[in-house]
């Protein structure tokens, strides 16, 4: 069995990641896998443990970081939660042959790399910093405070795009899940 592949996916909050992923996973032709990130945050409602995220206490978490027992992980937003992706469920899934997607910050990005200098990354984004404005505001669920905070992150963010193996303005889903999956498929 041929060993599977490490894919960051990566951008501002606002840029659609999410989606994208989800709908990647359902149609792309490889057997693509998502890497579910542990957190020190409570489960928001309707998520699920081992689904949305794996939800472990503070504890638990700083045992797994003195282990080294994480990829990637950092405090996000300055919040005091935590954001990880554990080494075993990657290299597990990576022995079974199959394409792990990380959906990561820059930082993660930078440190997964690190590791697996052969990790395909796709950083995606709308067209303009104003644009990203525009769909935050139209969101309408954070406050303005979260939101210049964001905008903020997302400038420095920005700046790392050209050190992806592709920047992808998202624009429409479906052409942006398209255009990754095409990709992805020369890297097979």
């Amino acid at each position: 069995m041929e060993t599977g592949k490490v894919v960051i996916i990566s951008g501002p909050s606002g840029a659609g990641k999410t989606t994208v992923v989800k709908q990647l996973i359902q149609e792309c032709s490889l057997p693509l896998e998502l890497s579910v990130s542990a957190t020190t945050r409570p489960a928001r409602p309707g998520e699920k443990d081992g689904i949305d995220y794996r939800f472990m206490s503070d504890e638990k978490f700083q045992h797994h970081r003195e282990n080294q027992d994480f990829l990637e992980c950092f405090e996000v937003f300055g919040r005091g939660y935590w954001y990880g992706t554990l080494k075993t469920d990657v290299t597990t899934s990576l022995a079974a042959g199959k394409w792990v997607i990380l959906e990561i910050d820059v930082q993660g990005m930078k440190s997964v790399k690190s590791q697996y200098a052969d990790a395909i990354s796709v950083f995606i984004r709308p067209s303009s910093l104003d644009e990203l404005e525009r769909r935050l505001r139209g969101r309408a669920t954070e406050s303005e405070e979260t939101i210049q905070r964001r905008l903020e992150v997302a400038t420095h963010e920005w700046s790392y795009k050209t050190q992806y193996t592709y920047d992808i303005i998202n624009e429409s889903v479906d052409e942006t899940v398209k255009t990754i999956c095409q990709s992805l498929l020369t890297h097979r």
